[in-house]
């Protein structure tokens, strides 16, 4: 029989403490070994009891969950979830750029929700995470240096670690780039990559890009923010109807599944009962490889599942350009894995080099193999 694992519940509310701590025990495959009100004595019961798993709030007295994050994630590491109201969205990521793993909301009572959650606690206690020392600018002398995998992890990621080292601006400008459109596909890990790859592409980019990111329902908006606050790309929902505009990110919401028609207009669809993944990265991906052909570029970046994967199978069969992010730099190399072993993808690329490769997209022949 596995041993249990083991978690650090931290929240300023007893009540939420309690309530976190029966839907473990009622579990059975987890062991409650501490309980903190506060962010201080978070770190202090990290230190002492070494957990395989914390949840953190972020609202709380004497110290916040970012600074406590910041904190544990520079003396011992430990895969963190952060549990957290739909208000706190956009200080969910900020807390997602200090080193947790993944935002959920806290869980209502109904069966799913509870199972929803638990799932989600077991896969963040899976995930191996690094100590990291804390956060510094990069220096003239070791900016072009080449990163290892290591520091693609989701502490490094800053808006001014995610700006471009090199003082050339990274652009995309085109008319071929104008005709294309990015979608891309993302789960767990998938803020922390997006962030990366966004916020290394300049104004002017020539392209539309579309995005299904697995997220918990009403924390899009914060994604949305947390996002433009990195990216000098503008940032949105998708709204049904809009016309596409190069340069412009757009960011499914997870409460309906984002499409693109024909005329390249955003539709939103009902999620469908019993759906698994919010939102389908498969169906705005499908649509983008019905609506533009050989325009089309699909991107399946770090995730738990299958989902984009039948999506990457439709844009390689439409003649558009497929790639995926490496296994060195994605937190779950999932959904990603998946679609290269099925022979979907064109190219396997680390973070920066699909950044860079995104920056050179009106050089590229349209459907060719970068």
């Amino acid at each position: 029989m596995a041993a249990p694992i083991r978690v650090l519940i931290v929240d300023d509310s007893s009540l939420a403490r309690a309530m976190l701590r029966s839907i473990f025990e009622d579990d059975g495959g987890f062991q409650v070994v501490a309980e903190a009100g506060n962010g201080r004595d978070a770190v202090i019961q990290a230190q002492r009891l070494r957990p395989d798993l914390i949840t953190m709030d972020l609202e709380m007295p004497v110290m916040g969950g970012l600074d406590a994050i910041e904190e544990i994630m520079g003396v011992k590491a430990v895969p963190i979830l952060v549990v957290s109201s739909v208000a706190d969205a956009q200080k969910a990521y900020t807390a997602v750029a200090r080193g947790a793993i993944e935002v959920v909301s806290k869980p209502g009572v109904s069966a799913s929700d509870i199972a929803d959650f638990v799932d989600k606690a077991r896969l963040v206690a899976s995930i191996p995470v690094i100590t990291h020392v804390r956060i510094r600018r990069v220096s003239p002398d070791t900016a072009d240096a080449p990163r290892s995998p290591q520091s693609l992890t989701p502490q490094s990621l800053t808006p001014q670690s995610l700006a471009p080292q090199s003082s050339a601006p990274v652009t995309a400008a085109g008319a071929s780039g104008a005709e294309r459109v990015v979608a891309i596909a993302a789960s767990t890990g998938g803020p922390q990559a997006l962030a990366h790859i966004l916020g290394r592409l300049s104004p002017g980019f020539a392209s539309p890009i579309v995005i299904a990111q697995h997220i918990a329902d009403g924390f899009a908006p914060g994604l949305v923010d947390w996002l433009a606050s990195i990216t000098r790309l503008p940032v949105r929902l998708g709204r049904a109807g809009e016309s596409l505009t190069p340069g412009v990110v757009y960011l499914s919401p997870s409460e309906h599944n984002m499409t693109v028609s024909k005329f390249r207009r955003i539709d939103l669809s009902p999620r469908q009962p019993g759906q698994v993944y919010r939102p389908s990265c498969d169906a705005l991906l499908t649509s983008v490889a019905q609506a533009c052909g050989r325009q089309a570029m699909g991107l399946i970046l770090t995730g738990m599942g299958s989902d984009g994967v039948s999506g990457m199978e439709a844009i390689r069969a439409a003649g558009g350009m497929t790639l995926a992010q490496d296994e060195a730099s994605s937190v779950i190399f999932g959904m990603n894995a998946i679609a290269i072993e099925k022979g979907w993808v064109q190219r396997v690329l680390p973070l920066d080099a699909l950044a860079d490769l995104l920056a050179g997209l009106p050089r590229l022949p349209v459907g060719g193999v970068p």
